[in-house]
């Protein structure tokens, strides 16, 4: 490993355990607990919509609306790919705020669009899905896997590429929960020595 990138994860490293160290840990703990429910019920129900589900769509029809000058293969692939990036970037937005129990929430978010881009993508052939285009206007709604799986000429393995993007989910959010559980045990640890005023009374 370059002697730049390992002194940059030192650096995080002791960002992290400084910043968790400031701050209380029983709020959190709900929260928590609340991105283990989210986190279970998408693993335990290929169809489940969850909390989330209602944002996650919202942000998915913004892709489309914001890819759609690029052309029309982005345009489709947009709205999976937006709904995806989002969570991404809050990771960098709760960076900037030292707020790194954040991150838990964010990679949990980011499964929970990849499970809702799996279940769109296991009904390409199907197409058993009840669509929403508020931006379509009075034209034909587009099955966006449909179109895109036949566009790169494999709709045959619709079923096959669903599962390893459910998995990818899962395996995000376990890491999603594991790192929320490690941050609140770095915050008890710390005892919360500058207690944070967002859980105040």
């Amino acid at each position: 490993m370059p002697a730049r990138w390992k002194e940059w994860l030192q650096d995080l490293g002791e960002d992290i355990r400084e910043s968790c160290g400031e701050r209380s840990w029983p709020g959190r703990l709900i929260f928590w607990l609340l991105l283990v429910h989210i986190a279970f019920q998408h693993a335990r129900d290929k169809e489940h919509w969850g909390l989330l589900g209602g944002l996650n769509l919202g942000i998915h029809e913004f892709g489309h609306l914001i890819c759609s000058p690029l052309g029309e293969l982005i345009g489709i692939l947009g709205g999976s790919l937006v709904q995806c990036l989002v969570p991404v970037i809050s990771l960098f937005m709760f960076k900037r705020q030292r707020d790194y129990f954040a991150w838990s929430f964010s990679l949990v978010w980011l499964a929970s669009n990849l499970h809702g881009v799996a279940r769109y993508i296991a009904d390409s052939r199907k197409l058993e899905l009840e669509l929403v285009s508020p931006f379509g206007g009075d034209g034909e709604t587009i099955h966006d896997w449909n179109w895109l799986l036949n566009h790169w000429d494999v709709l045959q393995y619709e079923q096959e590429i669903a599962q390893v993007v459910r998995m990818v989910a899962i395996l995000i959010s376990i890491v999603g929960v594991g790192w929320g559980a490690f941050t609140l045990w770095l915050m008890f640890k710390g005892g919360g020595a500058k207690d944070d005023m967002r859980f105040q009374p």
